[in-house]
């Protein structure tokens, strides 16, 4: 049971790095957290996410749960986040969360997802998705557990 970030792109900035290892600490079985980066494509637009987008499905197994994040996903309130992702670890899940490339990913990727999910109508750079993304999983955890870190 683990969840996974698959993201296109670079390594995380240093700034990003602190972020995340600061929330990343504070998580406890089984919600571990890990970040698989996914080199950018050196084509532009339809090619680039074509390619992003084999190499990202190439990496996910038949058995993992895929959460695709897309502003134009479902939104979702910070318990209702611990909802679904404590209902797939509860069961022994493996959580795939996907983060696209500059161009986004094509219709196989949104195929493949089992949720599709936006952090907001706003678009935001990678880096600081990463660290939302760190943190909201974080969050989570603490709403599953009954902790006092989410105030309603």
């Amino acid at each position: 049971m683990s969840i996974r970030v698959l993201a296109v792109g670079k390594k995380h900035e240093s700034w990003v790095t602190e972020g995340i290892e600061r929330y990343s600490k504070r998580l406890k079985k089984p919600w571990d957290l890990s970040f698989q980066l996914i080199p950018h494509s050196s084509r532009q637009e339809d090619a680039a996410r074509t390619e992003e987008s084999g190499r990202l499905l190439a990496k996910i197994k038949d058995s993992e749960h895929v959460v695709l994040l897309d502003e134009r996903g479902k939104m979702l309130s910070s318990p209702g986040l611990a909802k679904n992702l404590r209902a797939r670890l509860d069961r022994g899940a493996h959580i795939t969360i996907i983060i696209g490339g500059a161009y986004g990913v094509d219709q196989s990727v949104h195929a493949r997802a089992d949720l599709v999910w936006s952090l907001s109508e706003l678009v935001f750079p990678h880096q600081l998705v990463r660290l939302m993304l760190t943190e909201q999983i974080y969050r989570a955890q603490e709403i599953s557990s009954g902790g006092s870190y989410h105030h309603v």
